[in-house]
């Protein structure tokens, strides 16, 4: 073979790739957009929540009540809620029913879980039974039918006065009306319950027998390996459940039938937005207390991811 002949071998295969490489070019071109015309929906999507978002941000300056222009007045809103007895009331409630129901809940659907955990014949139909009301716990109706329980002629009630108990009319009391809505909030743990069911299934069975050939306790296994294992998927339980209470407002706003009693003892904060924007038409108002919320969600998500590096074990 001559000098020429082996040139010419040896310049095939890299004549081929430069073919190749327009080709595999345009395949690329045609998946890039591909990709694009996928995220269409998406981006349309986000123009229905950027565009009310930067609208709300612009209104949190304005004093607008949807039948005139809206007129800039700067940081007054902001100013009028500093001093705004109501908004300082609106988030008392808030906490307290956070701070209470949030961690309640999350114990109410690990301890749930770990029962569900242990094997039982028709798994998936309690697991349907307990997932059940968080489907419905937060609708119309289900808070309605929550009231007529608690309600002077309720269940509750009923039931107590046969231990000769004379129950008060726990909706209508202000000591007792916010734990009305924190016991609906804890009945619907079904959706972290199924988390921590499948993070409990992921828990490698090896580690519990070394702990048993050790002679450790079931309570020790619990709390040196099951809680640590899972507490990723409790931090993220952690973090949902406290964003979800504190926008927290069907509840309230069918309880006390839109406002907040009594003597504002139901009166969440988002319900106190709801009453300002479209029970008063304070619309700049109304969004400016919106801006206040997302800063204090977005504060306490912070502290949760801050703290969370002191107690969530990450097995990598």
């Amino acid at each position: 073979m001559t000098d020429s002949a082996h040139a010419e071998t040896a310049d095939a295969p890299a004549a081929r790739a430069s073919a190749a490489v327009p080709g595999r070019r345009r395949r690329r071109h045609l998946i890039d957009w591909s990709a694009y015309v996928f995220l269409v929906p998406w981006f349309v999507g986000m123009l229905f929540t950027v565009i009310p978002f930067g609208a709300s941000l612009v209104l949190a300056f304005t004093d607008y009540d949807l039948l005139n222009p809206p007129k800039f007045i700067g940081m007054q809103n902001f100013t009028e809620i500093l001093h705004d007895e109501r908004v300082h009331k609106s988030l008392v409630v808030t906490f307290i029913y956070c701070l209470v129901s949030v961690p309640t809940s999350l114990a109410a659907a690990l301890g749930v879980a770990l029962m569900l955990n242990r094997g039982l014949r028709g798994l998936p139909i309690y697991r349907a039974i307990y997932y059940l009301p968080s489907l419905l716990g937060s609708s119309v109706a289900v808070v309605m039918l929550w009231r007529q329980v608690f309600s002077t002629q309720g269940i509750v009630n009923t039931a107590l006065a046969w231990f000769g108990i004379q129950g008060p009319s726990w909706t209508s009391d202000p000591h007792t009306a916010l734990s009305v809505l924190i016991l609906l909030h804890i009945w619907t743990f079904g959706a972290p319950m199924v988390i921590f069911l499948a993070a409990l299934r992921q828990v490698p069975t090896m580690y519990y027998e070394a702990a048993a050939v050790d002679g450790a306790s079931r309570w020790r296994q619990f709390r040196s390996i099951t809680l640590p294992m899972i507490s990723p998927i409790i931090f993220f339980n952690l973090v949902l459940a406290t964003i979800g209470a504190m926008q927290s407002f069907t509840q309230s706003f069918v309880m006390s039938n839109g406002t907040g009693g009594p003597a504002d003892s139901t009166l969440f904060y988002n319900l106190y937005l709801y009453i300002q924007g479209f029970s008063r038409f304070h619309m700049g108002y109304a969004s400016a207390l919106a801006w206040v919320l997302l800063l204090i969600i977005a504060a306490l998500t912070a502290i949760n991811f801050l703290a969370q590096r002191y107690w969530v074990f990450y097995e990598n």
